[in-house]
């Protein structure tokens, strides 16, 4: 797997809102910081971080676009990327996007990401 066919299955691992698909995706060191500044540190916390998100937002849609890729080599890969999202709270039609920054590893031979951080649209 390349660092850009790492984005494709994230992206398509995401859309089924099952941890089971998403889990492989990640380093054990993983740490995700949320659009609203939550900071999930270690993958224990990122898996209940997503299943609570999982849980509350039904139908999720979420989207990765416009990357660009900041660092690309052997075992490191780095990108900025666009996000939007949409779903259901509450029976009641959500949305919103921003912008990240992602840091991949190859970690035994496949690439998981080590760090993200989502920022909101502004």
């Amino acid at each position: 797997m390349t660092p850009q066919e790492f984005i494709d299955k994230y992206e398509s691992a995401l859309k089924t809102q099952e941890w089971e698909n998403v889990d492989p995706l990640f380093h054990d060191k993983v740490c995700v910081t949320f659009s609203n500044g939550e900071i999930h540190n270690g993958k224990q916390k990122v898996k209940i971080a997503f299943e609570k998100n999982f849980s509350l937002i039904k139908s999720e849609a979420y989207t990765i676009s416009n990357i660009r890729w900041v660092l690309k080599d052997e075992t490191v890969a780095t990108y900025v990327f666009d996000y939007d999202w949409q779903g259901l709270i509450n029976g009641k039609k959500v949305s919103g996007g921003g912008n990240g920054t992602t840091v991949l590893v190859l970690n035994n031979e496949k690439w998981t990401m080590l760090v993200e951080s989502l920022h909101k649209r502004v």
